[in-house]
């Protein structure tokens, strides 16, 4: 039997690259990566905004994994650019989504970035492919 510090770190800690391959199949489902680490969500019209937003940086968690993308981090200025979406819609949903712990904001990199944290990725994923 080992130590408790070996029992948290073998079995309590998240490992964010096994929740990912762990709900590989269900973000399949709903995004594409592009060679150049674009994200690409499948069925854009059955989401609301917010949706979007998780599918998204959902999306950029799965490009970064794969060596496509830089970060998980995903600024304004990209959500506006990827999504197709007027700068006037983003901002609250970032806000709404921010305000309901769903996603975080990484405020130590300039632009600042939005990200979703590894334990809300499954719970996500779930509800979204129930659309």
């Amino acid at each position: 039997m080992g130590t408790l510090e070996e029992k948290i770190k073998s079995e309590m800690i998240s490992d964010y690259r096994s929740s990912l391959e762990k709900n590989f199949d269900l973000a399949k489902k709903l995004i594409k990566i592009s060679s150049e680490g674009t994200v690409e969500i499948i069925d854009k019209n059955k989401f609301s905004g917010e949706e979007l937003v998780l599918v998204y940086m959902i999306g950029k968690c799965y490009a970064k994994e794969a060596g496509l993308s830089k970060g998980n981090g995903v600024t304004n200025s990209e959500l506006i650019n990827e999504l197709g979406k007027p700068e006037g819609s983003i901002f609250p949903w970032l806000k709404s989504l921010r305000e309901a712990n769903k996603i975080k904001q990484n405020k130590s990199v300039k632009p600042i970035e939005h990200y979703i944290p590894i334990n809300l990725i499954e719970d996500t994923l779930i509800k979204l492919t129930k659309k």
